[in-house]
């Protein structure tokens, strides 16, 4: 979607008509307009006859930057120079590459004349595996913790990426966690085995030349950043930033801004309160606001263009419950308020979606200004709604990130497929697995006809043609229809196996989606997130081949297809794909977990919140090797992480997740209450209790009687 840059107020104009010399703070809450001031401070820049290549355009998420990508598209000030869009990963990465040669002895590199090879999330975790799957299994690592593998060596890899950006040694992770979180014997083995699968894993990236996200931090700023020559390039080539969103960024990141700030000709930082989403992948507001005073200027705006006056009581009396102060609005939110009780979570489901309906069909609300959002968004919850959306004639579009592709209905298919078109592997799918990829591989096909076309037609794994069938009764039940779909399906698959097996596995995934699934009548057509899916693994696979081809310089031959697809089966988080964060379908509710969409950075009129009364709202995922805020730049080493630390977290957690989204909400908030929730469990979490005692303010403060 477009951009389209709206009229500034005159506080606003007077920052971006600021002389062009001027080092600028701006902060603000969500929807001030901070943005527009940041991008209308661009195209000022741009006006002036400042070239593009001296701009750096500096954001924590590269999603974060396209607002400003559609702006310089539509403006005629942009005449094609190439504006420099980073991240501190990007940023990091071009700096080492250029200079790799200068600083890879010095770093320990085992071959440095050899170039690197530079890592991506899904790359690091396949990696971690060869790297420390046979310590773990000969040591016993681990034994007592019980979480799957790919999350286990996820947090191993967490650990090291806060020890690089925070810009501690790897080797402390386990003393911090061990002295602020204790936790008995067994505890301290858990760190202790964390902290020797990390050390194991830098010493298998020096061998091979490899650099994950934290040694590449770690170059960047003990390596590039201390040699003469990469410093003056970076302060040469920019003379002028814009930093968006620095408080999602990390420690590294404002040290490096810190640094560049000096040497620019002008500067614009712009700072979002009460935010810092990212804290668990190493945001931190706190060190943000160091850069403030390194600005010339500072300006505050704190009038939202976004919100009505309903949705901004309802916001500060649900922080001011939160935090135990007086409430600042005298606004009555209750009509901003939607709710109704439910007995069962089926229900609550029920009612959200009729109340979609009627918003959509009776009140003229564009679907895609809704948005559906959870703590969590389970496979059963993201199904239910979009099934029951679809039965409305209302489409859905979902977003789950750090979510492993194997879960993912379209990638499964596509992998189940593959293992059947490449026999040699020695890997058939089970039958389970192939009814379920017929069922999302064939339109109309449901998994009771599916599994019936398995149990007669799945044998010695492969597929046999429909006219096996010779039932007549099975026949008319399965249609001829969805039969001559079966055969073009399993015809293609069949040709393909019959041939020289394509060695390039994500050239097989994109003709497969292609020439077959795509195509009306079966299960890829027209569904735009099966389409994203798809061409994510086949991004995915891509990486992968050039990364192992790679390798092969070190470790001999390696079966790529077979390891990749054993890769993604055990459990692989997908990596950052920016069309997941950017494309938007046309006419779609939008369904997502609530931090997802707040770092999407986009406003909706109408807001869902399901499952108010669980405790996910407020509470931290418990992650056994890890602790985002131990590991944090503001804790004090030493210090013992205690139970008032993590009730105090979660008010803070609760109060900044509350004013967030209240701030990208226009008309109103429907919440989703079910006495049992979806696991049929009754819960009382916090937000629940804070939306209580708001009610109860407000009705006294209204004179109606405490509740």
């Amino acid at each position: 979607m477009a951009f389209t840059l709206p009229k500034l107020t005159a506080a606003q104009q007077a920052l971006v008509d600021a002389p062009l010399e001027r080092k600028l703070w701006l902060d603000g809450i969500a929807g001030s307009g901070k943005t527009s001031c940041g991008i209308a401070r661009l195209l000022r820049l741009l006006e002036q006859g400042v070239p593009a290549e001296s701009i750096l355009l500096f954001v924590p998420q590269r999603s974060l930057a396209q607002p400003y990508r559609e702006a310089l598209r539509a403006h005629p000030a942009y005449s094609g120079g190439q504006l420099a869009v980073h991240t501190i990963g990007s940023l990091a990465r071009d700096l080492v590459e250029t200079f790799w040669f200068l600083i890879a002895e010095r770093a320990g590199f085992a071959h440095p004349h050899d170039l690197p090879n530079f890592l991506s999330l899904e790359m690091v975790q396949y990696f971690m595996t060869r790297a420390i799957e046979s310590l773990v299994a000969q040591r016993d690592y681990f034994k007592s913790v019980r979480i799957d593998r790919a999350r286990l060596y996820s947090q191993i890899i967490d650990n090291m990426n806060k020890a690089a950006m925070v810009g501690f040694p790897i080797s402390e992770i386990g003393t911090r966690l061990q002295s602020a979180l204790g936790g008995g014997v067994e505890q301290a083995h858990i760190y202790a085995d964390a902290q020797a699968c990390a050390l194991a894993f830098r010493e298998y990236c020096l061998q091979r030349n490899l650099l994950d996200f934290s040694l590449l931090i770690e170059l960047f700023n003990q390596q590039a950043l201390a040699l003469p020559v990469p410093r003056e390039n970076l302060r040469g080539r920019f003379q002028h930033l814009i930093a968006d969103n620095v408080e999602e960024d990390n420690p590294t990141a404002h040290r490096f801004l810190m640094s560049l700030l000096p040497s620019c000709q002008s500067a614009l930082v712009i700072c979002d309160h009460d935010a810092g989403f990212r804290r668990f992948l190493g945001a931190d507001p706190e060190s943000a606001e160091r850069l403030r005073q390194a600005c010339h200027s500072q300006v505050t705006l704190n009038d939202s263009f976004v919100m009505s006056e309903a949705i901004a009581a309802l916001g500060a009396h649900l922080s001011a419950s939160l935090l135990g102060e007086e409430v600042a609005a005298e606004t009555d939110f209750r009509p901003a308020l939607m709710t109704t009780a439910h007995r069962y979570h089926p229900q609550m489901i029920k009612w959200v979606v009729d109340e979609i309906s009627k918003l959509v069909f009776e009140k003229g609300v564009k679907p895609q200004d809704i948005a559906v959002l959870a703590p969590f968004m389970t496979d059963s919850l993201r199904f239910s709604l979009f099934e029951s959306l679809r039965r409305r004639g209302l489409s859905a579009r979902s977003h789950r990130p750090s979510r492993a592709l194997r879960d993912e209905p379209a990638a499964r298919t596509l992998l189940t497929l593959a293992r059947l078109a490449h026999p040699g592997w020695g890997a058939a799918p089970a039958q389970f697995d192939m009814a379920f990829a017929l069922t999302h591989a064939i339109a109309g096909l449901d998994l009771v006809r599916a599994k019936l076309l398995c149990d007669v037609l799945y044998r010695d794994g492969g597929l046999h043609p429909f006219s096996d069938i010779t039932n007549a009764a099975m026949q008319d039940r399965i249609t001829f229809a969805i039969g001559k779909r079966y055969d073009q399906l399993r015809g293609w698959i069949a040709t393909y196996s019959e041939g020289e097996p394509i060695a390039a596995l994500d050239i097989f995934f994109r003709r497969l989606y292609s020439e077959v699934l795509a195509r009306r009548g079966f299960g890829f057509h027209a569904d735009v997130n099966a389409s994203n899916i798809s061409r994510n693994l086949v991004d995915s696979a891509r990486g992968f081949r050039w990364s192992l081809e790679f390798l092969r310089a070190y470790d001999g031959d390696i079966d790529l297809a077979r390891d990749y697809v054993q890769m993604v089966e055990r459990g692989l988080i997908a990596n950052f794909y920016l069309r997941d964060w950017i494309e938007e379908a046309a006419d779609s509710v939008y369904i997502a977990p609530a931090y997802t969409f707040l770092l999407s950075n986009r406003a909706v009129d109408v807001q869902f919140w399901l499952n108010i009364s669980s405790e996910s709202w407020s509470s931290r995922l418990f992650q056994p090797l890890t602790h985002p805020y131990v590991l944090s730049r503001g804790w004090q080493a030493g210090a013992a992480w205690s139970e008032s630390d993590e009730q105090e977290l979660e008010r803070q957690t609760l109060c900044r997740l509350a004013l967030a989204l209240t701030r990208r909400c226009r008309q109103a908030v429907y919440l989703g209450y079910s006495e049992l929730g979806e696991s049929g469990y009754e819960a009382r979490g916090l937000l629940l209790e804070t939306l209580h005692t708001a009610f109860r303010r407000v009705k006294a403060g209204a004179g109606d009687g405490a509740a």
